[in-house]
């Protein structure tokens, strides 16, 4: 677990404390039971927060609690989890304004994918062209990236084109291995590979 103490900056430099987020969220996410991630991912968050607080004025961590709150939305569900999407929403906002190339663009990809899985109006802020808008983004400053490519593929089956999401889905698949990353890049090529298999089902 990381120590947030006074010398925090100097023990724990926020690559460091980064790597620990991620780590952290890919056993929630691809190794954690169902019925224990909302708990697991909300525990996080607030370790997420007090990383963005120790490294003010820094990107990566925003985005890094984002992802986290995100994930905790998504788990909870159902109109409580609006509030989340909101605040997960701010985070990446914040982090677009510090350095939106931070983590290869990954606050565009984040936030795109909020925009087109939050209800539109009146309910949410959801707005498929604006996700597809800043889908691009990601896609441009990361163009093998396996979670650019797979979730703009995800948004192309989501919005009924999903002839046009297979080279997206394939290019998730054979994207460069992340360091670090294993547990990531396992999960989120299965996931590629159901949604491959989905679009061509139909």
């Amino acid at each position: 677990m990381l120590a947030l103490g006074p010398l925090a900056t100097s023990a724990a430099p926020v690559d460091d404390a980064v790597t620990d987020l991620q780590r952290d969220w890919e056993v929630i996410r691809y190794q954690t039971p169902a019925a224990e991630r909302e708990k697991r991912f909300e525990s996080l968050a607030a370790k997420a927060h007090q990383v963005s607080q120790v490294f003010p004025g820094r990107s990566e961590p925003l985005v890094w609690e984002g992802i986290v709150v995100s994930s905790w939305a998504g788990e909870k569900g159902g109109l409580g989890a609006l509030g989340l999407a909101k605040q997960a929403k701010s985070l990446y906002e914040q982090a677009i304004q510090i350095d939106a190339k931070a983590l290869d663009g990954s606050a565009y990809n984040s936030l795109g994918v909020l925009y087109y899985k939050v209800p539109g109006w009146p309910l949410g802020f959801g707005d498929k062209d604006k996700a597809r808008e800043l889908l691009q983004k990601a896609l441009a400053l990361n163009p093998q990236g396996i979670d650019a490519n797979f979730f703009y593929g995800e948004y192309l089956v989501e919005t009924r084109h999903g002839e046009d999401a297979v080279v997206y889905l394939e290019r998730a698949l054979h994207a460069p291995a992340r360091p670090g990353r294993q547990v990531a890049d396992t999960g989120r090529r299965e996931e590629a590979r159901a949604l491959l298999a989905k679009v061509r089902k139909n």
